[in-house]
């Protein structure tokens, strides 16, 4: 079993800035690759960026690219995600998920683990 725990949402302004850390416990973390996926109200679950095990793999979704950066310390557990750029319309909640893959995934089905989510409100 693996336990994720995410925080750092919040409320902040349109053009703004938000780091959501997550926090695994339980089987190793480096087995894992490692997800956040977001959540608006009325819409389905999409995914925002993946990480590979080792860092060295990364995906974003078209929306994110050059506002949202994903990155991991394996030493702390914890894996990142540094939004900047903030607009309205990346108003969701997020979810932080690992996929006891090697491979880098975005595919929310491959994605055993789930974190309860934060929820990040932008204003205009």
């Amino acid at each position: 079993q693996v336990q994720l725990v995410e925080t750092g949402g919040g409320l902040v302004q349109a053009g703004g800035s938000l780091r959501l850390s997550c926090v695994a416990s339980g089987r190793t973390f480096t087995n894992y690759c490692m997800g956040w996926f977001r959540q608006a109200p009325g819409k389905e679950r999409e995914p925002v960026a993946a990480i590979s095990w080792s860092g060295g793999s990364t995906y974003y979704a078209d929306s994110v690219k050059g506002r949202f950066t994903i990155s991991r310390d394996n030493a702390k557990n914890t894996v990142y995600l540094q939004m900047n750029s903030l607009k309205p319309e990346d108003m969701a909640s997020y979810y932080c998920a690992a996929a006891e893959t090697v491979v880098v995934t975005y595919t929310a089905q491959k994605y055993g683990y789930w974190g309860q989510g934060t929820q990040v409100t932008v204003s205009s």
